[in-house]
């Protein structure tokens, strides 16, 4: 058996590869070969893959031998300096409790008016051009980088360097040279960006932590910088593609399309962007751990030394935890999705990523009522080559 969390092994561009939906509903927990010929456990159950996740006894840490990584590109980049997606505690808690006071829900709300700013100025080119867009290259990169970046104090003029970059670190099937040569850049700038911060400070994340940490010496200047790249790539990245993907079923689910325009209820917008969240889970090739000592998990041994894998798009789509299994249905409450991770690593950006999905899917539910495809959807070029699901491009009309 080959890779199986591979997006190239999808039968459907929908829904996780059957080979790997079927495994949940086997009695027996299977061992995986991967790449490099490591076989980890992979954990295809709700209650399984929460257990992986928050149990302090699997590691996040890719330089412990035998841990599963991803793929060459991954390999890699074990040297580079640690962020939070590879800390265990004590370190992790101690970095993580540095930053949290940026990620809380009150935080994420006063930012909405500024990420409505920006999806307006995205639909009010679209709506003033042709009557066709590409709503990744036209919406749904530009809302994303626009809000991470000014989240971080990024200039604008930098912002389409650190699309490109970010988009060649993610290629599946690129190089490790070139993802090594596209980090070390984004690193190398953001380093600057800090330097120049601790000269003048501004009102930014950047600015703000290097003056409650950076300049008392609860942080290093190189944790900062990495902190950041963490932030950048995941934090567009992920939003982006979330956005294009989540407006792609809308429009094949019209009448769920068309209730976004027909209520104005925050609450089913909110259901709406977690049921899209639990059914689409972007992150499509598992979350990963290693076993520091003997645990029990789906009735199986994993032993210390052993990586695991938390198929975390197969189990959100778990009938024993989720009612609406493989369907999208924003009729039922998909809160406690695993798509933001579980446990002390899970995202801490969400809030904010959930009020730029929100504001956007709305925006464009009320100003491009008539949105269709502008080619069918077997022309659509999915994102099989890239470590986070979605599509190349989304063109549409109205």
């Amino acid at each position: 058996m080959t890779e199986v969390l591979y997006p190239m092994a999808r039968q459907c561009p929908f829904a996780p590869p059957e080979e790997v939906t079927r495994l949940r509903d086997e009695p027996e927990v299977p061992r995986v070969p991967i790449w490099n010929g490591v076989r980890p456990w992979l954990f295809t159950r709700y209650e399984d893959a929460r257990l992986v996740l928050s149990d302090p006894r699997f590691s996040a840490d890719k330089s412990r031998p035998g841990y599963p990584l991803s793929s060459a590109v991954a390999a890699a980049e074990t040297a580079v300096e640690p962020t939070l997606l590879i800390m265990d505690n004590p370190e992790h808690d101690a970095l993580r409790r540095l930053v949290l006071g940026e990620f809380t829900v009150r935080r994420a709300e006063s930012w909405r008016p500024a990420v409505r700013a920006v999806v307006a100025g995205c639909l009010d080119r679209m709506l003033d051009g042709p009557r066709r867009a590409d709503l990744v290259a036209d919406l749904a990169l530009p809302v994303a980088l626009s809000v991470i970046c000014e989240f971080l104090g990024v200039p604008l003029a930098d912002r389409e360097l650190f699309r490109s970059l970010t988009h060649t670190m993610n290629a599946v099937a690129g190089t490790t040279e070139t993802a090594a040569a596209a980090r070390q850049e984004l690193q190398d700038y953001l380093e600057s960006l800090v330097a120049a911060r601790e000269k003048d400070p501004g009102d930014d994340f950047i600015g703000r932590m290097v003056v409650r940490h950076v300049r008392t010496g609860a942080m290093s200047r190189r944790t900062l910088s990495a902190m950041a790249l963490l932030l950048l790539t995941a934090g567009h990245d992920t939003t982006a593609n979330m956005i294009s993907l989540g407006i792609l079923t809308l429009l094949r689910h019209p009448g769920r399309f068309a209730a976004l325009r027909g209520h104005e209820d925050p609450r089913q917008l909110a259901d709406t962007v977690e049921e899209l969240l639990r059914h689409l889970t972007i992150v499509q090739r598992g979350i990963r751990r290693i076993a520091t000592e003997d645990v029990e998990v789906g009735g199986r041994l994993v032993k210390a030394g052993q990586g695991v894998i938390a198929a975390i798009n197969v189990a959100n789509r778990d009938p024993s935890r989720f009612p609406s299994g493989e369907d999208f249905d924003p009729g039922v409450r998909a809160h406690g999705h695993l798509a933001f991770g579980y446990g002390p690593h899970q995202c801490l950006g969400q809030s904010l990523a959930k009020a730029e999905l929100q504001e956007t899917y709305h925006a464009v539910a009320h100003r491009l009522p008539e949105l269709r495809l502008a080619v069918p959807v077997e022309e659509i070029r999915f994102k099989s080559d890239m470590a986070v699901y979605g599509v190349h491009e989304l063109p549409v009309a109205w």
